[in-house]
């Protein structure tokens, strides 16, 4: 899965300083790079740890993220489908949006391989 926008995961201590929820490590703000789908959405304003590498959007900069990769096309391009059979072989569909973002058309060539156990990668090879 690709990374998703967090609402929030630290806290601010009595001395002022922001701790990370999730291993304690001092978190700073600055600007990162959020990617979706392998695009690049821009750079925006988060919290980080400097411990573990937590980020942490707020809600308006999540907000944000989202309105862009929705105007990019990006937004749900997730889809559930059942493998079918097609002859002796196995087969599944692939849904519109996934084949427009992809440029994918009938006779295009891909490669297709496991990367582990739950998880097939097709690359496209044109």
């Amino acid at each position: 899965m690709e990374e998703q926008p967090k609402w929030t995961s630290s806290t601010v201590t009595n001395m002022g300083n922001i701790t990370c929820d999730a291993c304690g490590g001092n978190v700073h703000t600055t600007d990162v790079p959020f990617q979706l789908h392998g695009e690049h959405l821009g750079n925006f304003p988060a919290e980080v740890c400097k411990q573990c590498g937590e980020k942490v959007f707020n809600e308006e900069t999540a907000d944000r993220i989202d309105t862009i990769a929705q105007q990019r096309g990006l937004w749900n391009l997730t889809s559930k489908t059942k493998v079918g059979q097609v002859g002796t072989a196995l087969g599944i569909t692939i849904s519109k949006r996934i084949t427009e973002f992809l440029q994918l058309s009938k006779g295009k060539n891909v490669m297709i391989y496991p990367e582990n156990k739950k998880k097939i990668i097709v690359e496209l090879l044109d």
